[in-house]
């Protein structure tokens, strides 16, 4: 099974970027942040042609998840991790067994913003929500806004405090972590300079300044079987592209 999480910055803006990778790269699950669309106006049909299912949970103009699938997922929930905020920044659904968590954590804007700690509160209301249900194996994908390492940012000692790369930011990313998740792309690629992000502004995808802030994590038993994950860097290469680029994580049978 081959599970992908895309943070593509409008879906409407980016649909024949989207539609193209679809078409090429084929993967089973495609988990979307970002879709900045209200849901009547989601591209159903288009998607539909290509073979694709969609669950979707948007708002105009900013945040928005989706779940796209070759066969269409069950047990759709469109939840909220912290109590009085309704972002649509979380959906899941069922395919074969595995839980598809798909998610975008907040942005916190920088370290002294009221944000902030609204950011840190959301993360561990995830991990209550999540493992609730903890009866079946489950995949946690999307831009998590978080880089967990040293490894996982261009500069560590010059970007250490700022916002994505806090040690708050990473602690509340290890409690989740702890409670039963493993980061399936070091299951199989331990080197550094492999970002997922880079700023449209400084030139910072050319010079390489980037971060890896977009996630697959998974149960202990998934884990077991991952047996390839990569970056599509070559995405963000394209003209009008996402700042994101699309991870991939590919599960044997």
């Amino acid at each position: 099974m081959k599970l992908a999480t895309w943070n593509v910055n409008s879906i409407r803006a980016r649909l024949d970027h989207l539609l193209d990778w679809l078409d090429r790269r084929q993967p089973d699950v495609l988990c979307l942040q970002e879709t900045k669309v209200v849901d009547d106006l989601f591209p159903v049909q288009a998607l539909a042609d290509l073979g694709y299912s969609a669950a979707y949970s948007g708002e105009r103009t900013y945040n928005g998840v989706a779940i796209l699938s070759r066969e269409p997922v069950t047990d759709v929930r469109c939840t909220y991790p912290l109590e009085g905020n309704t972002d649509c920044r979380l959906i899941s659904g069922t395919l074969h067994g595995l839980r598809i968590y798909c998610a975008y954590f907040p942005n916190g804007r920088n370290p002294l913003d009221p944000w902030f700690p609204i950011k840190l509160a959301w993360i561990d209301g995830l991990g209550d929500l999540v493992f609730a249900d903890s009866s079946q194996p489950l995949v946690l994908m999307g831009d998590f806004n978080v880089a967990p390492e040293p490894i996982d940012v261009y500069d560590p000692v010059a970007l250490e405090g700022k916002i994505h790369f806090t040690e708050d930011e990473r602690a509340v990313v290890r409690r989740l972590v702890d409670r039963g998740l493993v980061d399936a792309f070091r299951v199989v690629n331990q080197e550094g300079n492999q970002y997922t992000w880079w700023d449209y502004r400084q030139g910072a995808f050319r010079r390489n300044m980037g971060y890896r802030i977009d996630h697959a994590f998974v149960t202990p038993d998934l884990a077991e079987r991952v047996v390839d994950a990569f970056i599509d860097r070559d995405e963000r290469k394209k003209p009008q592209a996402s700042d994101h680029a699309p991870l991939v994580i590919e599960l044997a049978d």
